[in-house]
C-alpha cells in the first residue's frame, strides 16, 4: 500500500473517531436508545414508532398517566421527537393538576419535558393539533404550568373548586 494513502486513510480515521466523541460530549445521550436515536436524527432518518404512539395517546385519553408517558417513551426511545415530548409534558400536567392543589413536582417534572419539546423544535415554539388538549400550544401549557406552581391569594379563593382542567 501507500504510504500516503495509509497516512490520509489514519487521519481519516482519528477525525471521525474524534468528531464522534465531540458529538458525545454535546449531546451527552443517558443510553443505548438516545445514542443510536441522536445518531439517526442527524442524518434525517429517526422515526417514532407510530404504533406505541396511538397505544400511548389512548391511554392519555383514559387518563393513565402514567402508563401514557411509558408508551410515549417506547415511541420516542431517543427522545428526539417535539410532539411526543409535548405529550409528555401535557401527561405530567394532567396528572399533577388538582382542584385544590397542585402538585408542584409533577409540574416541575412537566416544565422540564416541555423546555425539552421546545428544544426540539426547529421554530422554538410548538402547536398540536389534538382536540382533546386544552392548550394546544407550548406557550399556553408554560403559563398554566408556571401559573400552577406559583401560591397567590386567589388560589384560596372558594370558587377554585369549580375550575375546569385543560
Amino acid at each position: 500500500m501507500n504510504p500516503s494513502l495509509v497516512r490520509a486513510l489514519g487521519l481519516g480515521l482519528t477525525l471521525g473517531y474524534a468528531g464522534f466523541i465531540g458529538w458525545l460530549y454535546v449531546v451527552r445521550p443517558q443510553n443505548l436508545s438516545e445514542m443510536k436515536g441522536g445518531m439517526a436524527a442527524a442524518v434525517g432518518l429517526y422515526e417514532i414508532d407510530r404504533l406505541q404512539f396511538e397505544q400511548a395517546r389512548s391511554l392519555f385519553r383514559t387518563g393513565h398517566y402514567p402508563e401514557a408517558r411509558a408508551a410515549f417513551s417506547r415511541a420516542d426511545p431517543a427522545q428526539r421527537d417535539a410532539a411526543t415530548q409535548f405529550y409528555v409534558a401535557y401527561t405530567f400536567y394532567r396528572q399533577g393538576w388538582g382542584r385544590i392543589y397542585n402538585d408542584g413536582s409533577l409540574f416541575t417534572q412537566a416544565l422540564a419535558a416541555l423546555d425539552k419539546a421546545v428544544a426540539l423544535s426547529p421554530q422554538g415554539h410548538l402547536s398540536v393539533s389534538d382536540p382533546d388538549l386544552g392548550l394546544p400550544d407550548s406557550d399556553a401549557l408554560r403559563a398554566e404550568l408556571e401559573h400552577g406552581l406559583k401560591i397567590e391569594l386567589k388560589d384560596f379563593n372558594p370558587l377554585r373548586l369549580l375550575r375546569t382542567r385543560q
